[in-house]
Protein backbone atom coordinates (compact mmCIF):
# COMPACT_ATOMS: atom_id res chain seq x y z
CA UNK A 1 0.00 0.00 0.00
CA UNK A 2 1.65 3.38 -1.14
CA UNK A 3 -0.28 5.42 1.66
CA UNK A 4 -0.18 8.25 -1.11
CA UNK A 5 -1.93 11.74 -1.40
CA UNK A 6 -1.19 13.42 -4.04
CA UNK A 7 -2.25 17.38 -3.41
CA UNK A 8 -5.72 18.82 -4.51
CA UNK A 9 -6.67 22.18 -5.54
CA UNK A 10 -7.84 24.70 -3.09
CA UNK A 11 -10.62 25.22 -5.64
CA UNK A 12 -11.83 21.87 -6.19
CA UNK A 13 -14.27 22.01 -3.59
CA UNK A 14 -15.76 23.40 0.08
CA UNK A 15 -14.85 21.53 3.05
CA UNK A 16 -17.76 23.03 5.82
CA UNK A 17 -16.84 23.04 9.33
CA UNK A 18 -19.54 23.86 12.12
CA UNK A 19 -18.63 24.35 15.56
CA UNK A 20 -16.94 26.05 18.18
CA UNK A 21 -13.50 27.14 18.81
CA UNK A 22 -11.97 26.42 22.36
CA UNK A 23 -9.08 28.32 23.73
CA UNK A 24 -7.19 25.46 25.23
CA UNK A 25 -5.13 26.25 28.52
CA UNK A 26 -2.68 23.03 28.24
CA UNK A 27 -0.40 21.86 31.74
CA UNK A 28 1.83 19.98 30.75
CA UNK A 29 4.51 17.50 33.09
CA UNK A 30 2.29 17.66 36.34
CA UNK A 31 4.08 15.93 38.78
CA UNK A 32 0.51 13.74 40.22
CA UNK A 33 -2.56 14.00 39.48
CA UNK A 34 -4.79 17.19 40.79
CA UNK A 35 -7.05 16.50 43.41
CA UNK A 36 -9.10 19.06 46.22
CA UNK A 37 -6.97 20.53 48.79
CA UNK A 38 -3.64 20.14 46.57
CA UNK A 39 -1.62 22.37 44.42
CA UNK A 40 -0.03 21.00 41.41
CA UNK A 41 3.12 22.16 39.81
CA UNK A 42 3.22 22.06 35.72
CA UNK A 43 6.62 21.93 34.01
CA UNK A 44 5.18 23.49 30.74
CA UNK A 45 2.15 25.92 29.65
CA UNK A 46 0.89 26.98 26.48
CA UNK A 47 -2.57 28.89 25.74
CA UNK A 48 -3.30 26.94 22.24
CA UNK A 49 -6.76 27.40 20.10
CA UNK A 50 -8.62 23.59 19.83
CA UNK A 51 -11.97 22.74 19.24
CA UNK A 52 -13.59 22.97 15.51
CA UNK A 53 -10.51 25.33 14.93
CA UNK A 54 -8.44 22.48 15.02
CA UNK A 55 -10.49 20.90 12.30
CA UNK A 56 -10.33 23.74 9.90
CA UNK A 57 -6.36 24.58 10.61
CA UNK A 58 -5.69 21.01 10.18
CA UNK A 59 -7.65 20.55 6.53
CA UNK A 60 -6.61 23.80 5.34
CA UNK A 61 -2.94 23.15 5.85
CA UNK A 62 -3.81 20.34 3.57
CA UNK A 63 -4.68 22.80 1.05
CA UNK A 64 -8.43 22.01 1.31
CA UNK A 65 -10.81 25.15 0.44
CA UNK A 66 -12.27 25.20 4.38
CA UNK A 67 -15.19 27.36 5.26
CA UNK A 68 -15.42 27.58 9.12
CA UNK A 69 -18.67 28.97 10.54
CA UNK A 70 -18.16 29.94 14.38
CA UNK A 71 -18.53 32.79 16.33
CA UNK A 72 -16.05 35.22 18.20
CA UNK A 73 -17.08 37.60 20.96
CA UNK A 74 -15.13 40.71 21.92
CA UNK A 75 -13.76 38.87 25.06
CA UNK A 76 -9.63 38.26 24.93
CA UNK A 77 -9.71 34.49 24.13
CA UNK A 78 -11.91 35.15 21.23
CA UNK A 79 -9.26 37.54 20.38
CA UNK A 80 -6.42 35.36 20.61
CA UNK A 81 -8.28 32.35 18.60
CA UNK A 82 -9.19 35.04 16.16
CA UNK A 83 -5.86 36.03 15.68
CA UNK A 84 -4.27 32.39 15.24
CA UNK A 85 -6.98 31.76 12.47
CA UNK A 86 -6.14 34.89 10.51
CA UNK A 87 -1.84 33.86 10.99
CA UNK A 88 -3.10 30.58 9.74
CA UNK A 89 -4.57 32.17 6.86
CA UNK A 90 -8.05 30.88 7.25
CA UNK A 91 -11.48 31.98 5.05
CA UNK A 92 -13.14 34.50 7.63
CA UNK A 93 -16.09 33.86 4.98
CA UNK A 94 -18.12 31.54 7.95
CA UNK A 95 -16.88 34.04 11.01
CA UNK A 96 -19.77 35.33 12.75
CA UNK A 97 -18.66 38.58 15.07
CA UNK A 98 -20.23 39.91 18.45
CA UNK A 99 -20.27 43.01 20.64
CA UNK A 100 -20.33 40.55 23.73
CA UNK A 101 -17.95 38.41 25.32
CA UNK A 102 -18.13 34.72 23.70
CA UNK A 103 -16.10 32.66 25.93
CA UNK A 104 -15.02 29.38 25.12
CA UNK A 105 -12.46 27.91 27.52
CA UNK A 106 -10.88 24.68 28.37
CA UNK A 107 -8.20 23.76 30.86
CA UNK A 108 -6.01 21.08 30.32
CA UNK A 109 -4.36 18.62 32.27
CA UNK A 110 -1.96 17.02 29.89
CA UNK A 111 -0.38 13.38 31.33
CA UNK A 112 1.44 11.10 29.12
CA UNK A 113 -1.04 8.74 27.90
CA UNK A 114 -4.12 11.17 27.97
CA UNK A 115 -5.47 14.49 29.28
CA UNK A 116 -8.60 15.74 32.08
CA UNK A 117 -10.46 18.69 30.70
CA UNK A 118 -12.91 20.94 32.57
CA UNK A 119 -14.76 23.54 29.89
CA UNK A 120 -16.81 26.67 30.24
CA UNK A 121 -18.61 27.77 27.81
CA UNK A 122 -20.64 31.43 27.23
CA UNK A 123 -24.28 30.03 24.82
CA UNK A 124 -24.78 31.45 21.36
CA UNK A 125 -27.23 29.83 18.96
CA UNK A 126 -25.23 28.20 15.73
CA UNK A 127 -25.71 29.33 12.63
CA UNK A 128 -28.48 27.47 10.77
CA UNK A 129 -26.76 24.21 9.45
CA UNK A 130 -29.31 24.66 6.55
CA UNK A 131 -28.79 27.96 5.47
CA UNK A 132 -25.00 27.11 5.51
CA UNK A 133 -25.41 24.06 3.23
CA UNK A 134 -27.35 25.84 0.51
CA UNK A 135 -25.10 29.06 0.86
CA UNK A 136 -21.61 27.03 0.54
CA UNK A 137 -22.56 23.74 -1.39
CA UNK A 138 -19.81 22.07 0.46
CA UNK A 139 -18.72 18.49 -0.74
CA UNK A 140 -17.94 17.95 3.04
CA UNK A 141 -19.79 19.15 5.93
CA UNK A 142 -17.69 18.40 9.37
CA UNK A 143 -19.56 18.75 12.61
CA UNK A 144 -17.42 18.33 15.46
CA UNK A 145 -19.50 16.81 17.96
CA UNK A 146 -22.83 14.45 18.18
CA UNK A 147 -25.57 16.41 17.48
CA UNK A 148 -29.32 14.65 16.76
CA UNK A 149 -32.44 17.20 16.66
CA UNK A 150 -35.26 18.07 14.01
CA UNK A 151 -33.13 20.68 12.98
CA UNK A 152 -29.93 18.52 12.42
CA UNK A 153 -32.25 15.98 10.95
CA UNK A 154 -33.47 18.63 7.82
CA UNK A 155 -29.98 19.60 7.64
CA UNK A 156 -28.79 16.30 6.46
CA UNK A 157 -31.35 15.07 4.31
CA UNK A 158 -30.61 18.21 3.12
CA UNK A 159 -27.05 17.72 2.27
CA UNK A 160 -27.83 14.39 0.97
CA UNK A 161 -29.58 16.82 -1.64
CA UNK A 162 -27.17 18.51 -2.43
CA UNK A 163 -24.28 15.54 -2.83
CA UNK A 164 -23.23 16.40 0.67
CA UNK A 165 -21.28 14.12 2.68
CA UNK A 166 -21.64 14.20 6.01
CA UNK A 167 -18.89 13.34 8.51
CA UNK A 168 -19.73 13.87 12.65
CA UNK A 169 -17.64 12.97 15.75
CA UNK A 170 -18.75 12.61 19.00
CA UNK A 171 -17.04 14.31 21.64
CA UNK A 172 -18.31 13.61 25.26
CA UNK A 173 -22.09 13.89 24.38
CA UNK A 174 -24.72 12.58 26.48
CA UNK A 175 -27.11 10.28 24.73
CA UNK A 176 -27.76 5.97 23.87
CA UNK A 177 -29.10 4.88 20.80
CA UNK A 178 -32.32 4.16 22.52
CA UNK A 179 -32.81 7.29 21.60
CA UNK A 180 -35.18 7.51 18.48
CA UNK A 181 -33.95 11.15 17.36
CA UNK A 182 -30.13 10.21 17.71
CA UNK A 183 -30.69 6.66 15.85
CA UNK A 184 -32.56 8.35 12.83
CA UNK A 185 -30.10 11.05 12.96
CA UNK A 186 -26.83 8.37 12.78
CA UNK A 187 -28.51 6.76 9.82
CA UNK A 188 -28.60 9.85 7.79
CA UNK A 189 -24.40 10.24 8.75
CA UNK A 190 -22.07 9.31 6.15
CA UNK A 191 -18.68 8.91 8.57
CA UNK A 192 -19.25 8.83 11.97
CA UNK A 193 -16.01 8.87 14.23
CA UNK A 194 -16.24 8.13 18.14
CA UNK A 195 -13.26 7.09 20.18
CA UNK A 196 -13.57 3.83 21.75
CA UNK A 197 -14.94 5.40 25.30
CA UNK A 198 -17.96 7.29 23.37
CA UNK A 199 -18.61 3.91 21.51
CA UNK A 200 -19.05 1.99 24.19
CA UNK A 201 -21.36 4.53 26.17
CA UNK A 202 -23.47 5.04 23.39
CA UNK A 203 -24.15 1.64 22.20
CA UNK A 204 -23.92 -0.06 25.79
CA UNK A 205 -21.51 -2.44 24.26
CA UNK A 206 -18.96 -4.15 26.13
CA UNK A 207 -16.59 -4.14 23.85
CA UNK A 208 -15.28 -2.08 20.78
CA UNK A 209 -15.72 -5.05 18.60
CA UNK A 210 -19.65 -4.86 19.53
CA UNK A 211 -20.08 -1.19 19.55
CA UNK A 212 -18.84 -1.46 15.85
CA UNK A 213 -21.38 -3.37 15.04
CA UNK A 214 -24.34 -1.78 16.83
CA UNK A 215 -23.09 1.67 14.91
CA UNK A 216 -22.61 -0.02 11.39
CA UNK A 217 -25.51 -0.99 11.45
CA UNK A 218 -26.97 2.61 11.25
CA UNK A 219 -24.02 4.75 9.68
CA UNK A 220 -22.35 3.83 6.35
CA UNK A 221 -18.99 4.33 7.62
CA UNK A 222 -17.68 3.90 11.72
CA UNK A 223 -14.47 4.80 12.73
CA UNK A 224 -13.96 4.18 16.11
CA UNK A 225 -10.58 6.07 17.47
CA UNK A 226 -8.66 3.83 19.79
CA UNK A 227 -5.82 6.26 20.81
CA UNK A 228 -2.13 4.61 21.52
CA UNK A 229 -3.93 1.60 19.80
CA UNK A 230 -5.17 2.73 16.37
CA UNK A 231 -8.22 2.86 15.04
CA UNK A 232 -10.64 0.13 13.79
CA UNK A 233 -13.55 0.95 10.95
CA UNK A 234 -16.08 -0.95 9.06
CA UNK A 235 -17.86 0.04 5.70
CA UNK A 236 -20.19 -2.28 3.74
CA UNK A 237 -19.66 -5.16 5.93
CA UNK A 238 -15.60 -5.39 5.82
CA UNK A 239 -14.12 -4.53 8.95
CA UNK A 240 -10.20 -3.23 9.06
CA UNK A 241 -8.05 -2.79 11.89
CA UNK A 242 -4.79 -0.40 11.94
CA UNK A 243 -2.07 0.37 14.49
CA UNK A 244 -0.87 3.72 15.26
CA UNK A 245 2.62 4.79 14.99
CA UNK A 246 5.04 3.82 17.92
CA UNK A 247 5.87 7.18 19.49
CA UNK A 248 5.99 8.58 22.79
CA UNK A 249 3.21 11.26 23.57
CA UNK A 250 4.45 14.78 24.26
CA UNK A 251 0.22 15.54 24.72
CA UNK A 252 -2.83 14.38 23.06
CA UNK A 253 -5.13 17.12 23.22
CA UNK A 254 -6.05 17.19 19.32
CA UNK A 255 -5.12 13.98 18.22
CA UNK A 256 -8.23 12.71 17.49
CA UNK A 257 -9.50 15.63 15.83
CA UNK A 258 -6.18 15.53 13.28
CA UNK A 259 -7.12 11.92 13.09
CA UNK A 260 -10.51 13.48 11.21
CA UNK A 261 -8.97 16.18 9.09
CA UNK A 262 -6.70 13.32 7.63
CA UNK A 263 -9.06 10.71 7.02
CA UNK A 264 -11.41 13.20 5.47
CA UNK A 265 -8.37 14.60 3.46
CA UNK A 266 -7.66 11.31 1.67
CA UNK A 267 -11.60 10.53 1.37
CA UNK A 268 -12.05 13.55 -0.63
CA UNK A 269 -9.13 12.97 -3.13
CA UNK A 270 -10.55 9.22 -3.85
CA UNK A 271 -9.09 7.22 -1.76
CA UNK A 272 -10.37 4.29 -0.22
CA UNK A 273 -10.67 3.52 3.53
CA UNK A 274 -7.91 1.65 3.95
CA UNK A 275 -5.71 4.62 2.94
CA UNK A 276 -8.09 6.99 4.77
CA UNK A 277 -7.33 5.17 8.02
CA UNK A 278 -3.68 5.93 7.15
CA UNK A 279 -3.86 9.36 6.73
CA UNK A 280 -6.11 9.86 9.81
CA UNK A 281 -3.00 7.89 11.75
CA UNK A 282 -0.47 9.67 10.04
CA UNK A 283 -2.12 12.92 11.36
CA UNK A 284 -3.42 11.97 14.92
CA UNK A 285 0.52 10.85 15.29
CA UNK A 286 1.86 14.18 14.14
CA UNK A 287 -0.43 16.10 16.79
CA UNK A 288 1.27 13.89 19.47
CA UNK A 289 4.52 15.39 19.16
CA UNK A 290 3.73 18.66 20.74
CA UNK A 291 1.01 20.41 22.39
CA UNK A 292 -2.20 20.92 21.16
CA UNK A 293 -2.68 20.59 17.48
CA UNK A 294 0.54 22.73 16.60
CA UNK A 295 2.23 19.76 14.84
CA UNK A 296 -0.74 19.40 12.22
CA UNK A 297 0.60 18.29 9.21
CA UNK A 298 1.16 19.97 6.01
CA UNK A 299 0.96 17.83 2.54
CA UNK A 300 4.76 16.96 2.66
CA UNK A 301 5.32 16.31 6.47
CA UNK A 302 2.05 14.33 5.81
CA UNK A 303 3.97 12.02 3.36
CA UNK A 304 6.96 11.98 5.38
CA UNK A 305 4.61 10.57 8.66
CA UNK A 306 2.22 8.08 5.96
CA UNK A 307 5.68 6.41 5.91
CA UNK A 308 5.50 5.54 8.93
CA UNK A 309 2.26 4.34 9.39
CA UNK A 310 1.27 0.17 9.94
CA UNK A 311 -0.85 -1.17 7.22
CA UNK A 312 -4.18 -1.36 7.90
CA UNK A 313 -5.54 -5.21 8.25
CA UNK A 314 -9.24 -6.18 6.60
CA UNK A 315 -10.81 -8.59 7.53
CA UNK A 316 -15.22 -9.56 7.35
CA UNK A 317 -16.96 -8.30 10.36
Amino acid sequence: MSHSTASVSAVDHVVLVAGPWFADMIFRGLSRPTRPGAEVFAEEFRLLPGGAFTLAMALHRLRHNVVWATDFGNDLFSQHVLSVARAEGLNEIGFRHHHIPLRSLTVVFSYPSDRAMTTYQDHISPPSLTTLLRQHRPRMLLLPSLQYDPATLAAFRLAHELGTQVFMDCQDISGTLGNPMLRETLAQVDFFAPNANEALRLTGATTVEDALDALAALVDTVIIKRGSDGATAAQQGQRYDIASIPLAAVDTTGAGDCFNAGFIHARLIGHDLPDCLAAGVACGGAAITDLGSSAAPNLVELQQWLSRVPAPVAELS
